[in-house]
């Protein structure tokens, strides 16, 4: 895992500018404070920053290039068959100095062109510089694990791993995307390539850039893709499907728990992650010894006891976080800047507290449990999409009806509820006039999903193909993921999200995934060669930290009062004072909860909003 930035000037004639790119590399420390690296010639200037998990030697430093230096990379990330792949390449006659799994890049590169990607099986953010073609490739890996970012005014090409590097470049203007804003409105997060930041793009997982003299050019090279729902199999061999999930999720766990550095595993208490730490105990080759967890004071939210059960199973060597409702405002700035977005929930600040426990323990990489969910059909909506079957659309609302032919082409496609609601909401909840600055941008409008996936396919492989492009790639994976454990340098690798594990379970039956109603219903049978009965039994319990309810009950704070003050709403015109001012009130009465997940904190948007606008020092629309 590293940090990666650069500029690229597409006339070849012009010079990039060495200095700013090594400013840009320098903001992204965090994700490699073990060392550093640059590149320049010509129109290139590259900079790297390291966080060194294999070779741990300075020759394992990027970039890289191969034997005549004709051929320049950087990545972000790890290349888990990099054995394999390195094994090719020197049959082939390539040499190899490191055993750094980046080092194959520029060597792929030389061997398959744009087709590099079709060899890869990890987590990756990549820029590969073609000095002869004068040209950039730039590919981020198939589910969106490592963010990827640019910008470009037709004459100059920015890249990086995080915007803020981006933004030390003198081209940018500071703008807030409110087609990003109201995506955070609608759907649990920022959708690629959409980013808070007008002008500034996020490249979508399985996509590539192709950047010359002649413009940018972006195709996909990968999308998860169900078959169609006549094609699938009965929900016969149910033994076949359980030995195939447990097989495949082993040898993932394996591999990711392999580095030169220590790896670590973060423990919420739940099926997931309990599943990868049994594995691990289980497993010599995965010597995984260290666990991390986040306990709540709040009942309601406090998995302590389920954490340890777990912990005792797994035999690590454990660390708790106590996490309070008052650490939510003292981290939250740095949440936001992190994130690079204002945020629905504010569990991103736990996040950052368990990233740091997780370094200060010695670890630069941690094991988690995160895809399950989208897999193997284990949120609540799946259980509400089997119960309530097809119904052909004939009793949707209109104004549903046609919000959902907008987004998903099929108004039979809930997703995540009523959006003609939500419309409603947005002409409440923004100041007057915003609606109309978007000019056709809002979410509705604006979404780049690819209806071909959803053409056909179940009910339950369609809500998966949406929770992977709308939850899982740019908010669990990135602002909610990545972003807050680099934070404090330390890495996530997630074994659900295994290229072999997916590309079983798309044909397993869906009905299987939610037999008798029961969610992960495989992955749970599965689960029992790796825990306890009482954990693999266990009902999904969601994770929440304290809300903006419980801010506002547990008395004065200065900070949230002036963030959500009516004075700073008016100054900034984004949101309509009175219905800021209505939901403080709603919020701040005593024993008032949300119901997650069915319910938005939505003053969390806002709060997070006006962090965000502050600590980017964008402008006010007022």
């Amino acid at each position: 895992m590293c940090g990666i930035a650069g500029i690229f000037e597409l006339d070849a004639g012009r010079a990039a500018d060495g200095a700013t790119a090594r400013e840009m590399a320098a903001t992204l420390a965090h994700r490699g404070p073990d060392g550093a690296g640059f590149y320049a010639h010509g129109n290139v200037a590259f900079g790297f920053r390291r966080l060194a998990l294999n070779d741990l030697t300075a020759a394992a430093d990027q970039p890289f290039s191969n034997e005549d230096g004709s051929v320049v990379t950087m990545c972000n990330g790890e290349i888990y068959n990099y054995r394999e792949l390195r094994a090719r390449l020197e049959q082939r006659g390539h040499r190899l100095s490191t055993t750094c799994d980046s080092e194959v890049l520029p060597h792929l590169y030389e061997e398959y062109g744009d087709a590099l990607v079709d060899h890869l099986d990890g987590q990756f953010a990549f820029v590969v510089y073609d000095r002869e073609k004068n040209q950039l490739l730039l590919g981020r890996d198939h589910f969106g694990v490592h963010p990827l970012f640019y910008a470009t005014d037709g004459r100059t090409f920015l890249f990086a791993s995080e915007i803020k590097a981006i933004l030390r470049h003198p081209q940018i203007k500071r703008e807030v995307n409110l087609t990003g804003l109201d995506q955070i409105l609608c759907f649990p997060g920022l959708v690629s390539p959409t980013t808070m930041f007008r002008g500034i793009h996020s490249l979508p997982s399985g996509r590539r850039l192709k950047v010359s003299e002649h413009g940018v050019e972006e195709t996909e090279y990968w999308d998860l893709d169900y078959p169609q729902a006549h094609e699938l199999a009965s929900a016969d061999g149910e033994e076949s499907y359980i030995n195939g999930v447990a097989e495949r999720l082993a040898r993932a766990t394996r591999v990711r728990a392999t580095a030169d550095a220590d790896v670590g595993i973060y423990i919420s208490g739940g099926l997931d992650s309990a599943i990868v730490a049994g594995v691990c105990a289980q497993d010599s080759d995965a010597p995984v010894r260290r666990s991390f967890s986040i306990m709540f004071p709040n009942d309601e939210m406090d998995e302590a006891r389920h954490q340890r059960r777990v912990v005792k199973h797994a035999r690590t060597s454990h660390h708790e976080v106590a996490f309070k409702a008052s650490n939510v405002m003292e981290r939250l700035a740095e949440a936001i800047y992190h994130a690079e977005c204002p945020l629905k929930e504010t569990y991103n600040t736990a996040c950052l507290a368990l990233a740091e426990a997780a370094r200060r323990g010695g670890v630069k990489a941690v094991l988690t449990g995160q895809g399950a969910d989208e897999l193997f059909a284990g949120y609540v909506g799946y259980k509400f999409d089997k119960f309530k079957g097809s119904n052909g659309g004939d009793d949707i609302d209109p104004e549903e009806r046609r919000i959902r032919e907008s987004l998903w082409g099929d108004a039979r496609i809930p997703y995540e509820g009523n959006y003609a609601e939500l419309a409603r909401l947005k002409r409440e909840l923004y100041a007057p006039g915003l609606l109309e600055k978007l000019n056709g941008g809002d979410a509705f409008n604006a979404l780049p999903i690819n209806r071909a996936r959803l053409d056909g396919r179940h009910p339950a492989h369609q809500r998966s193909y949406l929770d992977f492009k709308l939850r899982l790639a740019d908010h669990l994976l990135s602002d909610h993921g990545d972003r807050m454990a680099m934070a404090h340098s330390v890495e996530m690798r997630h074994p659900f999200l295994d290229r072999a594990l997916v590309d079983f379970a798309r044909y397993i039956p869906p009905d299987l995934n939610l037999k008798n109603f029961e969610e992960k219903y495989i992955l749970r049978r599965a689960a029992r060669q790796f825990v306890p009965p009482q954990i693999a039994t266990r009902e999904k319990f969601g994770w929440f930290a304290p809300g903006t309810p419980s801010l506002l009950q547990a008395g004065a704070n200065e900070r949230l009062a002036e963030l959500l003050s009516a004075e700073r709403i008016r100054r900034q015109g984004y949101f309509n004072v009175e219905t800021v001012e209505r939901l403080k009130r709603q919020y701040a009465e005593p024993g008032f909860r949300l119901n997650h997940p069915y319910e938005n904190d939505l003053l969390a948007i806002i709060l997070t909003f006006n962090v965000f606008l502050e600590v980017f020092e964008m402008p006010s629309l007022a």
